[in-house]
């Protein structure tokens, strides 16, 4: 039955329609310059062997520029194509250095039933060994696998989780990495190797509706050896609404910056707490009775401070606490 379903490809841009001048250069080039149709084209059978494919172009951004209005038209369009019968699943086309945060503000708005993949490239489409049309095949693939479900992400034959993946290295093909849990699964020769459950959350739809309206302003600090205060009343002047606090060890925060924030706390901005390193969960114990660190243990500064948006936005609260190994 799923033979006769489409994948819809939404395209936003990044390195995988990327263009550079010459074909040895995988640094200095434009993101976002070629359009679906033409990433499509260039791999030989995609359309005969991934069945029927709607191709769309939302943006043609380099991902590092991702903003509120992108987002929310994309997220308003995956949640349309979810809703439609005909459809199996979406893959999209992204840049990789805001991936994991597109990733993970889909999942906590959709916690889609279907598989909604993201994939990507380190390579300009120009590139003599591009990484782009790999991606993208592989990423259909997924799309079309009996059962797969969630938010994923797909690059260099890995399948990554919402609430794990990252970006781990700025220039290998593997840059990706899932942490502590490992990936979920690998395509393998045009095959899904599966090795953990497709990722399950609770939808927050009902957010769909305010998407349209300005985001809460959330920024993030971070704690380091001389660490100051001064950062926090600036940003609240700002107009800050929440902060996210990146944090050394398991979750230490300098005794300046820890005073500015509870000071700022006590006024009404809303503070979080993540962790700086790169693998691991923030570990509780009894005596942290500090109010902000009651916050989302396995995820990264950049997926709480989304998460913190959503939040304001009117969430539960609950979002992304189920991870067990850090994002």
């Amino acid at each position: 039955m799923s033979s006769n379903r489409k994948i819809v490809v939404i395209a936003t841009g990044g390195t995988i329609a990327g263009v550079a001048d010459s074909p040895t250069d995988h640094t200095g080039y434009l993101a976002g310059q070629l359009d679906i149709s033409h990433l499509v084209a260039a791999i030989p059978g995609l359309t005969q062997a991934a069945g029927a494919l709607q191709l769309e172009q939302l943006a043609q951004l380099d991902s590092k520029d991702m903003d509120a209005a992108t987002l929310a038209r994309l997220a308003q369009r995956v949640a349309e194509l979810l809703d439609e019968e005909a459809v199996q699943g979406v893959v999209i086309t992204h840049g990789t250095d805001t991936l994991e945060e597109t990733a993970y503000f889909l999942h906590a708005l959709l916690a889609p039933a279907k598989p909604v993949v993201v994939t990507c490239a380190m390579r300009p489409a120009t590139a003599l060994s591009a990484d782009g049309p790999q991606n993208l095949l592989d990423a259909v693939t997924v799309a079309r696998h009996p059962g797969a479900k969630g938010v994923l992400a797909v690059c260099a034959g890995a399948v990554h989780g919402p609430l794990d993946v990252y970006k781990a290295h700025p220039y290998r093909l593997d840059a990706f990495s899932s942490g502590d849990a490992g990936p979920l699964a690998f395509v393998e020769a045009g095959r899904l190797r599966v090795l953990r459950a497709w990722p399950e959350g609770h939808a927050q739809r009902q957010l769909l509706a305010l998407l349209a309206r300005p985001w809460p302003k959330v920024a993030i600090v971070t704690s380091h050896a001389e660490a100051t205060a001064w950062m926090v009343p600036a940003l609240v002047a700002a107009g800050a609404q929440g902060m996210v606090v990146a944090a050394t060890g398991n979750g230490t925060v300098h005794a300046a910056l820890e005073k500015a924030l509870l000071e700022a706390q006590q006024q009404g901005l809303q503070v979080r707490r993540a962790g700086r390193c790169a693998q691991g969960v923030l570990v509780e114990g009894a005596s942290d009775a500090v109010p902000f660190f009651a916050a989302y243990p396995g995820l990264s500064p950049v997926k709480v401070r989304m998460a913190l948006v959503l939040e304001l936005m009117g969430s539960i609260g609950s979002l992304g606490q189920a991870s067990v190994a850090r994002g």
